[in-house]
């Protein structure tokens, strides 16, 4: 199917058309908190003020609590109740390719390592649809790690500003499929596609922030255990777990149960290895100094997880850069690292 294009005026039509099959998320504001939520059938203003989410659209298949399962006790055993799938087919508009890159990472951790029966179900039955960043961030450093700002390869459907409007096209079956759902796509001329090309070649060259990922992983193994390094490194670090909690591939949980009485629910929710509790065991803790976490947090990163899939956990999206209360930043962090190594 040839590309389309829309005006941005019935962007709202073409949400209300895919709402009628799919449950859709855009991106919203919660007091002040800008994170995807379920669409109300009318608001599109995100068009004007989404750069990115502060909240990565990873919640949506990974909430930050989720309900594993209930459970009853009576005199002889435990009744156990798994929470109610509906199988609600979802639709993702507006995730920003870096994000949508995330997911794929995601994806080897609970699909490759294990099948995990809540993520899973959730990402099969979700159609992503992007819209490309013309306006990133200068802590975005995502062309470091191979990606754009409009690229296109992870996601379903890939919308391109040209102007007033839209460049709309199908990657995937699934895309095509949204495409012949609505009236409201036009054909594409040869001039949409000029304009739509100049546009991904201007924004590409918007990413300034640059990151050397060669031999990174032999770089980082290299300076494992130089502790003044990373002491020098950690000590700006306040422990919050904020670069962690709104990191896209970061995916560490607990597991809790709450229990009243004789009804119970068990329950995971993110955790972060920032925090100075994570993986306590009753008689000692792995990690207790900041400067391990520190060094965990970064190596699984760049070392730990290439190791296992070869590809770094990282996507560029500048998150943890924005967002740290003390301006603690990977890039730099690296950098500092990478320069040691090499004129020691």
């Amino acid at each position: 199917m040839a590309n389309k294009k829309i005006n941005k005026k019935n962007i709202a039509k073409l949400l209300g058309d895919w709402s009628k099959e799919f449950e859709l998320f855009i991106p919203s504001k919660d007091e002040g908190i800008a994170k995807f939520a379920k669409w109300d059938g009318k608001d599109t203003s995100f068009l004007d003020w989404h750069r990115n989410t502060i909240v990565p659209p990873k919640a949506i298949f990974f909430p930050p609590v989720e309900e594993m399962f209930s459970f009853q006790k009576d005199k002889q055993s435990y009744h156990i109740e798994l929470p109610s799938s509906d199988g609600q087919k979802q639709l993702i508009f507006g995730i920003r390719p870096y994000d949508a890159n995330a997911l794929t990472i995601l994806d080897k951790t609970f699909k490759d390592t294990y099948e995990d029966p809540y993520y899973l179900p959730k990402r099969k039955n979700t159609v992503l649809v992007g819209l490309g960043c013309t306006k990133p961030y200068d802590s975005c450093f995502c062309t470091s790690l191979g990606g754009s700002p409009t690229d296109s390869a992870n996601v379903d459907l890939m919308l391109t500003d040209i102007g007033d409007e839209f460049l709309v096209e199908g990657v995937t079956d699934k895309g095509r499929e949204l495409m012949s759902m609505s009236s409201e796509l036009e054909e594409a001329t040869e001039a949409d596609e000029t304009r739509a090309k100049e546009t991904k070649e201007a924004t590409y060259q918007k990413v300034t922030r640059q990151l050397d990922t060669k031999d990174i992983e032999e770089k980082l193994l290299s300076s494992f255990e130089i502790q003044d390094l990373w002491e020098e490194i950690a000590a700006k670090c306040i422990s919050c777990g904020i670069c962690t909690l709104l990191c896209p591939t970061c995916y560490c949980f607990d597991i809790n149960d709450e229990l009243i009485k004789d009804r119970g629910t068990r329950f995971r929710s993110w955790d972060s290895c920032s925090f100075p509790v994570y993986t306590k065991m009753p008689m000692e803790n792995p990690r207790i100094e900041k400067w391990r976490r520190v060094r965990n947090k970064v190596c699984h990163k760049y070392e730990f997880y290439p190791m296992n899939f070869d590809v770094i956990a990282c996507t560029g999206c500048g998150r943890c850069v924005r967002q740290c209360p003390v301006n603690w930043d990977i890039t730099q962090t690296l950098e500092k690292m990478q320069a040691k190594v090499q004129s020691g």
